[in-house]
């Protein structure tokens, strides 16, 4: 629980937030890894490269949970890209793998709110290319470290409280659970509910040390295998957090 204080009237409050600003808005800078860069996504540049690598989910289950797609040919899809380039929430980014060179994925900043502090990650399309990789951990661990960098406060994960792969992900990579929104949307025709995440600034200091720890060279073997796994990271701080 959040600490509090007692105004005049003896009543609880927050603590004041001193020095708050709000921060600036994501803008075109890519956001470069050793395993990946995220650039702006740009229409010409990446969607041919971004379809073919979707081709490779031939039966479409990484579409399952999302508000578009699959699409039924090129052109279907490069009009969505061109839409989404034009786009300033959701803010959409390309995730360039560095082994071939070539998009494999999508990323997106959205709900943007600096007035709140607050951003989200969402609008993942990771095609097989880069599902499992180095290079899509890396991925939210960069959009992570540069939101904070810019001011955020809160860091939101959410998702189809269905959709187990993504509340997986979510606490492997730092979120912490905070509740399901019940009856939350309709998506293609589905009831949703929808399941939080958050990680919040004062949070990331320590989360920012277990992801250098985990991308360290040193964890990997000779044949890219990881020696400790992200996820016992996590869950040792996140089970240390709630002992203490």
């Amino acid at each position: 629980m959040a600490e509090v204080m007692r105004n005049d009237l003896g009543q609880e409050v927050g603590l004041p937030v001193i020095g708050w600003r709000p921060p600036a808005r994501p803008d075109d800078r890519a956001l470069n890894g050793r395993w990946c860069t995220l650039e702006r996504l740009d229409g010409e540049r990446h969607a041919r490269a971004l379809y073919d690598a979707n081709a490779h989910d031939r039966e479409g289950r990484m579409w399952t949970y999302l508000p578009h797609g699959p699409f039924a040919d090129f052109s279907g899809y490069q009009a969505w890209i061109r839409n989404a380039c034009n786009s300033t929430d959701p803010w959409f980014y390309a995730i360039v793998d560095h082994a071939t060179g070539r998009a494999a994925g999508i990323a997106a900043y959205l709900r943007i709110n600096p007035e709140a502090g607050s951003i989200e990650v969402g609008a993942l399309v990771f095609s097989p290319l880069l599902q499992r990789r180095r290079a899509a951990t890396e991925a939210m661990m960069l959009m992570m470290a540069r939101a904070f960098a810019l001011g955020y406060r809160r860091y939101e994960w959410k998702c189809d409280a269905l959709n187990q792969a993504s509340r997986n992900a979510a606490l492997r990579l730092g979120f912490r659970y905070e509740g399901t929104f019940r009856k939350a949307a309709v998506i293609k025709g589905r009831n949703r509910d929808t399941a939080w995440y958050a990680i919040t600034d004062d949070e990331w200091p320590a989360l920012s040390q277990i992801f250098a720890r985990w991308a360290d060279p040193a964890n990997f073997d000779d044949a890219g295998r990881q020696r400790v796994a992200l996820s016992a990271l996590t869950g040792a701080w996140r089970a240390h957090r709630e002992a203490s």
